[in-house]
């Protein structure tokens, strides 16, 4: 099924193709990313700093914080607009990909920019905490640019490519490193917007896995010929098995 080229159904503003059920992925998504981002607000004085992403402490053994984080908003503006993002956009792309691609999309994408962040720190002083709903929502808006690519979409009432779309995105990412204090600091959204620019344009884990096998193969098949002779048509081989594969 073809993406649908717009980025609402009935004109004006809005986000994705229109709101999708509650039994659809996009919608567990978001409802997931409240629930954890309300409980994070109301135990960040004790408990809830377990369910960021801290590097040392996964490190340490934690390594639930690599999921968990990327559902927390730790703010009532980014509970808010992520859930929409995520539910809306979400819902798009489940549209056009189905559940497992969108799953793998939003969650696989950010708890791997979490995974490399934790590595990074292995070599160099990174953030102490991490709240990955950020990364996860620009995950989907970047994805869902980049699928429409050349397409008409709309943003508020604006018509711009879905290429642009996807620029808009990025541009948040970079409007937040001028102002952070290090880069560190937003280390797993740099990383989640080349993974997500990846995956969308065909970077898959299965399709490493072929190259791999491809790679594999084929330096067998050199090795095994480097025994071989090449014959000319006026020479007569030998009578020896030297020349038989």
């Amino acid at each position: 099924m073809r993406p649908m080229r717009g980025f609402n159904r009935g004109g004006g503003g809005g986000f994705g193709g229109g709101f999708v059920g509650l039994e659809s992925m996009a919608a567990k998504l978001a409802v997931a990313l409240v629930a954890f981002s309300a409980l994070f607000l109301a135990t960040r004085g004790g408990q809830g700093v377990l369910l960021l992403l801290n590097p040392a402490d996964v490190l340490r053994g934690r390594v639930w914080e690599v999921f968990t984080y990327a559902f927390i908003a730790p703010d009532p503006l980014g509970i808010i607009f992520g859930g929409i993002i995520i539910w809306s956009i979400g819902g798009f792309l489940e549209s056009t990909w189905g559940s497992r691609r969108l799953l793998m999309a939003s969650v696989g994408i950010t708890v791997f920019a979490g995974l490399l962040t934790v590595l990074l720190a292995l070599v160099t002083p990174m953030a102490s905490a991490y709240a990955g709903g950020s990364v996860m929502t620009t995950v989907l808006w970047v994805a869902y640019g980049l699928v429409i690519g050349r397409g008409q979409a709309n943003f508020w009432g604006i018509p711009l490519t879905g290429n642009w779309f996807a620029a808009i995105g990025a541009g948040f990412t970079v409007l937040r490193l001028l102002t952070a204090p290090s880069w560190q600091f937003l280390a797993p959204e740099l990383f989640s917007l080349v993974l997500v620019f990846a995956y969308v344009r065909g970077a898959s884990p299965k399709r490493l896995m072929l190259h791999l096998q491809h790679w594999r193969l084929q330096r067998q098949l050199r090795d095994r010929s480097k025994h071989l002779r090449v014959v000319g048509k006026e020479q007569r081989p030998p009578d020896r098995d030297q020349f038989l594969n």
